[in-house]
């Protein structure tokens, strides 16, 4: 008797960005033969539409196949429905895979699954290693029939879940929201006190139980508290407190991120460096996994050139300029990545041809974020150091005026913002008077002003 596997993935040729993947192509060399080689046979759930409409028959399929393969590449709606409802049915022999370039959802991004290579453009690069590659995965599944749905996987007693859960259920709901307003309070109460701030929170996080039964939500607004402490003590109790969280919560992207990032600040950033590599080429580009890079470059440019080594300066603010473009590039909306490559980039070469081309577009991503959002103290900061660039000292005085007129900036911000002035300043890129006259100030004001 024929055992089957239901394939839920895109057809057609769909694209993202600059990457255009054909879809049928990688169901009849990658996905199809390797369910072939495995003794099943492959069922293509966009076959079993009718004018694009789920009925009847696919939802048994779906339900009742032994098997199903979801190709999570793009995010497909259509393909996240289909997967839900199987995961929700079937408590093991589901499989995903998605492009290597493909960031996955928080949701779905602790799912194990296989990634295909594509080149730069969507081609695929290696149809029989991800083929084989499939077919262990495959078998292993027939074989040992792990459990694979993350209902089934975390919640006790699931289907049969029952009434009896809804008072405790509402309990942990109100326990989290108390927990999160007690770290808020904190952050308040102590957000010029680095020391205390870095106390209560240790003494907070004594007073929290088993971590496995704690929201990832509270855990992860503790480790951001820890990090606003912006001392080295600070991130350490970052690193102790992420070795402790469920590991499930350990290899989300964000966390991976933020482990970089404190790594970097205790001058670990070889290994900051490796660890944002290896999430950039498992989970695709961003513009926070390629500004947390670029950081790592450019504090590696900053010590190059406090210890008088300019060949290891040059290389590192090259990486810098590239890291962070290549953050930008991965999204325009984000300024953050894009300032950074701008004032790098005009540190290096002042002449850079590119400047005047990049310059505007990171403006606009700001004033874009202004007239959509509600503004915060980095939106001024942003656009405070562009005016800098581009040596207009009306518009470096208004941004001045509406970045500092924000009631809950921290020590920390002043600092960077002087950081990155002082960068500019030291440059030698500037050599009008009363420009270097108005940095000054800008930088004297920034350290000697009350927060």
């Amino acid at each position: 008797m024929n055992k089957y596997c239901f394939v839920l993935m895109p057809f057609g040729k769909k694209s993202e960005g600059n990457i255009s993947i054909d879809f049928d192509q990688v169901y009849q060399l990658i996905i199809k033969p390797a369910i072939q080689k495995a003794g099943l046979e492959p069922i293509r759930a966009d076959e079993e539409k009718v004018g694009g409409i789920i009925h009847k028959p696919m939802f048994e399929r779906l339900l009742l196949c032994e098997y199903a393969i979801a190709d999570l590449t793009f995010s497909n709606a259509n393909v996240f429905y289909e997967l839900g409802v199987r995961h929700s049915h079937k408590k093991h022999t589901t499989i995903i895979l998605f492009a290597k370039s493909t960031r996955l959802p928080f949701d779905v991004s602790l799912l194990r699954g296989l990634p295909y290579s594509i080149g730069s453009q969507g081609e695929l690069l290696d149809t029989e290693g991800d083929q084989q590659k499939l077919l262990e995965i495959i078998r292993e599944s027939r074989d040992h029939q792990s459990t694979d749905s993350p209902l089934y996987q975390l919640l006790q007693n699931y289907p049969d879940i029952g009434h009896t859960k809804a008072d405790v259920f509402r309990k942990h709901v109100e326990y989290s929201a108390n927990l999160k307003d007690q770290l808020a309070d904190l952050r308040n109460t102590h957000k010029n006190d680095h020391g205390q701030l870095l106390k209560s929170l240790l003494g907070f996080q004594s007073t929290l139980a088993d971590f496995e039964e704690i929201e990832s939500g509270v855990l992860v607004d503790l480790m951001l508290s820890y990090r606003s402490c912006g001392t080295a003590m600070g991130y350490e109790s970052m690193l102790q407190l992420i070795a402790a969280m469920p590991k499930p919560l350990q290899q989300t992207v964000m966390v991976i991120e933020q482990k970089a990032l404190a790594l970097n600040r205790l001058d670990k950033g070889v290994e900051a460096e490796k660890l944002m590599l290896k999430l950039i080429d498992e989970k695709g580009p961003s513009s926070e996994s390629y500004g947390i890079l670029g950081r790592v470059y450019k504090d590696r440019w900053r010590n190059a050139v406090n210890a008088g080594d300019e060949p290891r300066a040059s290389g590192a603010l090259k990486r810098a300029v590239q890291a962070y473009h290549k953050g930008f590039q991965s999204d325009i909306r984000d300024a953050y990545p894009g300032v950074n490559t701008v004032t790098l980039m005009f540190i290096a070469n002042p002449e850079d041809p590119e400047l005047p081309e990049l310059l505007p577009v990171v403006k606009y991503a700001v004033k874009r974020k202004l007239e959509q959002k509600k503004p915060d103290y980095w939106d001024y900061a942003t656009l405070l150091e562009l005016a800098v660039v581009e040596q207009d000292l009306d518009k470096a005085d208004e941004y001045l005026q509406l970045m500092v007129s924000f009631a809950d900036n921290e020590k920390f911000m002043y600092d960077t913002t002087v950081a990155n002035l002082n960068n500019l300043l030291e440059s030698g890129a500037f050599t009008d008077v009363d420009l270097l006259k108005k940095l000054n100030e800008l930088i004297a004001y920034l350290q000697n002003s009350p927060v």
